[in-house]
């Protein structure tokens, strides 16, 4: 803060529990990633290389370093994870992992149709050598999975090993937790939320209005995924009530009008 104001919540400092922003970096150069990490590398928890960006980018392992040095933790996206599984080539994506230094990965299977024992069989086995974080949900709009469904296998997946589970949504967040008008799927959340345990999910929310509308709906410290690169500073602004969306949310009622 460059000012100290009354009735600004307390954010928890890094690393974090909770209140974690996971921004998605789709591509971004060296000197780009460098230039966000000097504007909001202090908000930013985890830095998701998506999908199979990670293959063809120029420099990785430097830009995983700069990450790494700024205290943020980069780690592949599940897409990635499960291009290598399809091929069977889970031991060569071990490999990669480790020849990057990673000590976060994702898994997921929101691409492929993959039976949930094996899902877990593997976040068992990664949670044995890195901080694991899994996803549920499909990519597929057509794909429903019952809300009942939704619970079971985030508990399932956190009893497995995952230290954090990814709600569903995509970079266009009108799937998975959002209906197709990027509206929120409020009963499914309100189920999750209270049977998993808000602080136990990474809520993917890439459009301004869901973001704001978890911050009110459950608070600054939620935690918010698939940022954009650009999104970040102004997201915190939500977190914190320095914006117009969430102005009233922390000032005591006698300063409401």
């Amino acid at each position: 803060m460059n000012y100290t104001l009354p009735f600004i919540p307390q954010r928890s400092g890094k690393p974090r529990q909770h209140g974690l922003t996971m921004v998605m970096d789709k591509g971004l150069s060296l000197t780009e990633a460098a230039s966000m990490v000097e504007a909001s590398g202090e908000h930013i928890d985890f830095v998701k290389l998506g999908f199979g960006t990670s293959l063809i980018t120029n420099k990785l392992h430097e830009k995983v370093q700069l990450y790494q040095q700024a205290g943020i933790r980069p780690y592949l996206g599940g897409t990635l994870f499960e291009l290598f599984v399809v091929r069977g080539m889970f031991d060569d994506f071990v490999r990669f992992v480790d020849s990057l230094g990673l000590d976060l990965v994702e898994v997921s299977d929101g691409s492929m149709r993959m039976d949930h024992r094996q899902k877990c069989a593997h976040i068992a086995q990664l949670a044995k050598r890195y901080t694991v974080i899994s996803e549920v949900g499909s990519k597929q709009a057509d794909v429903v999975i019952p809300d009942a469904d939704w619970v079971r296998m985030m508990r399932t997946e956190l009893e497995h090993g995952a230290w954090k589970v990814i709600a569903e949504a995509r970079e266009s967040g009108n799937t998975g937790i959002y209906n197709k008008d990027h509206s929120a799927n409020t009963k499914l959340i309100a189920d999750i939320a209270e049977q998993v345990g808000m602080a136990n999910v990474i809520w993917e929310a890439p459009l301004k209005a869901q973001q704001v509308w978890f911050i009110k709906q459950l608070g600054a410290e939620v935690n918010l995924g698939n940022i954009a690169t650009n999104e970040v500073v102004p997201l915190e602004t939500l977190r914190l009530g320095l914006r117009g969306d969430t102005f009233f949310m922390h000032l005591p009622d006698h300063l409401k009008q």
